[in-house]
């Protein structure tokens, strides 16, 4: 990116990878904004590189370990422009638990898509955001159990004996009807410590009288199934 010259500013997936934010498939590509006047680079001569002219201002680009990079808040606004709701909630998500961006930010994340092309549908996801979501998988369970008509009442959910004593954290929860949703995500969950610790914790939920579901990623690629599994458990009698 620095053979670009000075004035190439990392956007888009490129930034959004270099904050942390998760939600976007990884792929080779880095997505570079240059002014206006600047000659474009063939794309020939790089196939991975994608050059945008997007109009950024002063309070729009950050430095970020010597690589000039569009805020958190610019970055979020221009990605979830061009993406489809899953991906751009799950993008809200990760900056707003991260603390990349805040809630106070969200008018400004608002202001920067209006009038723009997807500005309709952004708005939207602004409103379906929620920070307490841990990982896009989270986010993903819980918009196909808000689309099937069981939103979780909380997120994070501590359930705690009578002692006070932590049992366990329910990604999302329904707690009038005592169940807990999981969202078991490869890299978290994938070893066999991690594993172990997840039995026990799910052992001691049970035990206390909680249903505990568990879903995969591959489980939010069909939209009927997380919320018909979640209504079933609903409806079992306590």
């Amino acid at each position: 990116m620095t053979s670009l010259g000075p004035e190439a500013v990392a956007v888009l997936d490129t930034a959004a990878e270099l904050h942390g934010i998760g939600g976007l498939r990884r792929t080779s590509e880095i997505h570079v904004s240059l002014p206006a006047r600047s000659a474009r680079p063939r794309r020939a001569a790089d196939p991975d590189l994608v050059v945008h002219q997007l109009t950024l201002g002063p309070g729009d680009v950050r430095a970020d370990s010597g690589v000039a990079v569009t805020t958190p808040v610019r970055t979020v606004a221009d990605v979830i422009l061009r993406i489809g709701r899953f991906p751009a909630v799950c993008v809200l998500d990760s900056a707003l638990n991260r603390q990349l961006i805040t809630e106070a930010d969200m008018p400004a994340v608002a202001a920067l898509i209006r009038g723009r092309r997807g500005a309709v549908l952004a708005r939207k996801r602004l409103a379906e955001a929620d920070g307490r979501a841990q990982s896009p998988l989270e986010t993903r369970t819980r918009l196909r159990c808000v689309d099937g008509g069981v939103a979780p009442d909380v997120l994070q959910l501590e359930v705690r004996d009578d002692d006070g004593y932590l049992l366990g954290i329910g990604d999302l929860g329904w707690r009038g009807a005592r169940v807990i949703a999981e969202a078991d995500g490869r890299d978290p969950h994938g070893s066999l410590q991690a594993l172990y610790e997840d039995r026990v914790r799910q052992n001691r939920l049970v035990n206390a009288g909680w249903t505990v579901l568990r879903f995969t990623w591959s489980d939010t690629l069909r939209p009927d199934y997380i919320p018909e599994t979640v209504r079933r458990a609903l409806r079992r009698p306590r």
